[in-house]
């Protein structure tokens, strides 16, 4: 009711307002078809007041308990949302550190097979690849490296936020939260798997290359034998 009354008030108010104006000023009433437009303008800007002045909703009043509740579940969707892209960082490393050794691997293989019959330009040449390979897989495992800490970062802190969240009264987002970490190593561990096959084979790889080494080397050293023999003791008697 206060509010409908200022509004008629102020409509009051604009209406003698303009009355006065156009009756004393000469060259204004001849600008009459302008009155209902002014008329028309200080109806709205009054309904308008009087709208603002009427509240439309009543905000409710929330416990410490509730902001405590919602707070923690927005601590739980960001440590998730951190854990999230982590993992995806995580998982590519260990892919492309795989990848990278896989790669290794077949170059040194390669170079295994064809020993002693490549010149020796393309021995230089081989080995300038396998050298830069291997500078591949170094950074690759760094690389690893650094984003398995982020990891086991993010779920510790994923850990911390389902515990708080659970002891604030958010058991959904707690659960939640504890759910997206196991989902998370569990991916992280299916992933990692393939790290250990490629350094299983790497490690195979490096002791065949050591054997065959040994086997060339030691084919050297007795043609060289043979050939520092006289011939008059390769001829029979």
């Amino acid at each position: 009711m206060a509010a409908l009354k200022r509004v008629s008030a102020c409509f009051c108010f604009l209406r003698r307002s303009a009355s006065v104006l156009f009756n004393r000023n000469p060259a204004v009433q001849k600008l009459g078809k302008w009155t209902n437009l002014l008329n028309i303008s200080a109806v709205s800007l009054a309904v308008g007041a009087g709208l603002c002045a009427v509240p439309f909703t009543q905000v409710e009043n929330l416990s410490h308990d509730s902001l405590v509740r919602r707070a923690a579940s927005l601590v739980t969707n960001s440590s998730s949302t951190f854990l999230s892209q982590t993992t995806l960082a995580l998982i590519d490393a260990f892919t492309a550190y795989a990848k990278a050794v896989h790669t290794l691997i077949a170059l040194q293989r390669r170079y295994l097979a064809s020993l002693g019959k490549l010149t020796s330009a393309e021995e230089d040449s081989i080995w300038q690849v396998i050298i830069g390979q291997r500078a591949e897989v170094s950074d690759r495992q760094d690389e690893c490296k650094r984003f398995e800490s982020t990891w086991e970062s993010a779920v510790r802190l994923c850990e911390m936020a389902a515990e708080a969240s659970y002891t604030s009264g958010a058991e959904q987002a707690s659960i939640t939260v504890r759910t997206n970490i196991q989902v998370a190593q569990s991916q992280v561990e299916e992933v990692r798997k393939l790290l250990v096959d490629a350094n299983k084979k790497l490690a195979e790889t490096k002791v065949m290359e050591i054997q065959r080494m040994a086997e060339y080397a030691s084919s050297l050293e007795k043609n060289k034998d043979d050939e520092d023999i006289p011939e008059a003791y390769l001829r029979e008697d």
